[in-house]
């Protein structure tokens, strides 16, 4: 009988085992998918700052190719375009 309640004993433990590893995963799961979403905020914030930046170079782009008639200054401005086609 003590053999067998010995054999119980460690079943128990090595299932507590378990359910503590089972728990910091999930724990671990939640923190990774918090990273996620942050990055992604991030990542969006990031992009809608790009999209903003190029319409202010282009609208900049626009005006200077109106008033510019020098051919390094139009150099310039083609320069920004193929720049910003580049990322894409």
């Amino acid at each position: 009988m003590a053999a067998m309640e010995h054999g119980t004993g460690n079943v128990w433990r090595v299932g507590c085992d378990i359910e503590r590893e089972l728990n910091a995963a999930n724990v671990e799961i939640d923190e990774k998918r918090k990273d996620i979403v942050y990055l992604a905020t991030e990542k969006a914030k990031l992009e809608e700052r790009i999209e903003r930046l190029e319409e202010a170079g282009d609208e900049m782009a626009n005006a200077y190719e109106e008033i510019c008639h020098d051919s390094y200054d139009k150099k310039k401005i083609a320069n920004w375009r193929k720049a910003k086609e580049a990322k894409l």
